[in-house]
Formats: structure tokens, sequence, C-alpha cells
């Protein structure tokens, strides 16, 4: 992020087209996903190449399924597992992409947002005409689902905390809080993989999903650690949740400025929490090409666990 208020509000794409093959980690399928530059004002949209090229944006309105992974669809054509992709996307700073994929997955590749990051890396990104606009929160919202419970409320930028709770002792309780920008997404969040329990893996098989998955691009727990892999961080598995909460919250259609408190949380939680919000028009307001309060903009240090230092009560009302 950056206090330049004519980059912030700039819309962005990529500056030219890329492509990576990966497999889906459910069906198992070999996948090859383009990226390419799209125009000012089209968003992030998906297109089913093999399925008669239905496009589907990458919205909440979309949703048709938050089982085991986020899915979009329409006219019966899904793609699912959008997630990590999204979370690089709007890390990136992207606003306008159109995404091709031969198949009903994103592919997997490590199972983290790290290698779609560096792809879009690759292709860089480009400036482009008329103004982008920012969803920022300016009172709390929150959802509870029986013992789980997710919150948002104001802030001058992104901050997540995040805290996950299992019953396997080798992740256990675990918490996470981190201001997000570019730099500390890519160092604290993007490498973190999806990670399962073994007894999961067991029985997602026996419904013919998680085909796709291995050692190279899942973590599987049993009751004294990692069976197949070494962790990338100690508390990978809550790094891996707040990664997927950026990539499902980036369904809001526009960056969005908050502070997001999760508990025991997953993407139906993350899902809700959207929907709540985006339904609370009293709740949020559209930040767009003007001069930006100084209690509105971005903090400037990313450091795990820093408080912020302005008054984030400032944000523009709706």
């Amino acid at each position: 992020m950056t206090n330049d208020a004519s980059y912030l509000f700039a819309q962005k794409t990529l500056a030219r087209e890329v492509a990576i093959t990966g497999v889906g980690i459910h069906t198992g399928k070999t996948l090859r996903m383009r990226l390419l530059p799209a125009p000012a004002g089209s968003g992030i949209v998906f297109r089913r190449t093999d399925a008669g090229g239905v496009l589907i944006p990458a919205l909440a309105s979309e949703v048709s399924s938050v089982e085991l992974a986020t899915t979009l669809g329409r006219d019966d054509v899904t793609i699912s597992t959008v997630e990590h992709l999204l979370a690089a996307i709007r890390i990136a700073d992207i606003d306008n992409l159109l995404i091709e994929l031969d198949g009903p997955e994103v592919p997997i590749l490590d199972g983290s947002a790290l290698p779609f990051l560096k792809l879009l890396d690759a292709a860089g990104t480009t400036l482009q005409p008329g103004g982008r606009r920012i969803l920022a929160v300016t009172r709390p919202v929150e959802v509870e689902l029986g013992a789980k419970r997710i919150r948002v409320s104001p802030y001058p930028g992104l901050r997540v905390r995040y805290s996950i709770d299992f019953a396997v002792e080798t992740i256990g309780h675990q918490e996470l809080d981190l201001v997000i920008d570019r730099e500390s997404f890519e160092r604290e969040l993007a490498p973190a993989r999806t990670f399962a329990m073994v007894s999961d893996v067991e029985r997602l098989k026996s419904r013919g999903l998680a085909l796709g998955g291995a050692v190279d691009n899942c973590v599987v727990f049993a009751a004294d650690g990692p069976v197949n892999t070494s962790l990338r961080f100690a508390d990978e598995p809550v790094r891996h949740k707040a990664l997927d909460a950026v990539g499902d919250l980036a369904l809001a259609g526009a960056p969005l400025w908050a502070s997001i408190e999760v508990e025991r949380g997953g993407h139906q939680l993350h899902y809700s929490l959207l929907v709540a919000l985006l339904d609370r028009p009293d709740c949020w307001t559209w930040l767009e090409d003007q001069p930006v309060p100084a209690a509105a903009r971005p903090m400037p240090s990313s450091r795990r666990g820093e408080r912020p230092r302005l008054d984030v009560a400032a944000a523009p009302a709706g």
C-alpha cells in the first residue's frame, strides 16, 4: 500500500499475459490457467474455456459453495479453490483481470499463494484510466456460527487477527495478528500451505475428492505432527487460515480496509461475514478518488502484532 492517493485510487491490470499449469487438488486433473490483462472497470473475472466460455465474476454474489474451498458458479458451471489466487491478486493490487481455466479448479500448485504472487510479479502491472474504489468499514459487524466467530471493524488498511483450536496436539491453539501489506503478506502468509488431518484425507478420497493431494501441495497432520512434509512455519496452519480469509474477502470486489478478528474460522465463516457486511451499507463506505483523510491512510509499518497508532474511528462514515 502507499499513501500516494494518485496511485492508491488508480485502477490496475497486468502488463502482459502469463500462464501456468498445475494439478487440481480435488479432481487430480492437470489444468492450464492463463491470466490476461482486462479493461478498466471489468473487475476480476474467470472464464471456463472448456465449458463454452462461461464468465464468472469473482464476487460474493457468485459463490456456490464454501465446503472445503470457496467455489464460484454460474449456469451450472463452477470454479473451485479460488481463494489462494484471489488473495495474491488482491495483495498485488490488481483490479481488472481475466482468468482463463480449462477445468473446474484453480491449480493448487504448492498449496499456498506464493506461486501465484510470483506469477503476477512476472507479468507486472500497468495503471489504467478511471478511478478505483476502496470499501472501508465504518462500524463493526459480527457473525457467530456456533463456537465460531468473526468480527470486522474500522481500520486504515487491512489487519487480520486469527485464532484456531484443533484437537490434534501438534496444531492445538494458534494465534496470528498481522497488519497486511504487500511485504508482510509475502513474508508471513503467502508461503503457508493448505493442511488437513490424516482422517480427513481418507474421508475425502472415499468421496472422490482430494485426488490431487500430494506431498508437495498439502500438509497432512497426524497426532504426532506432519506425516508428509516439514513445516514452513511453526504455526503454518493459522497463517494459512488467515491467507484464506484474505482471499475470501477479496470477493467484496474491491480492496477492503478493515480489522478482521476470527475465532475458529473457515470459508463458511468468512463468506457469512462478507454477506452480512455487504447487507449493511450503514457499516461501510466507498473511499474514492479524493484526498484521503490522514486518519484513514494505511499504516506505514507492517510489523507483526503492532497496534495502530492512528484514530481509525475518523474514517469517513457512510
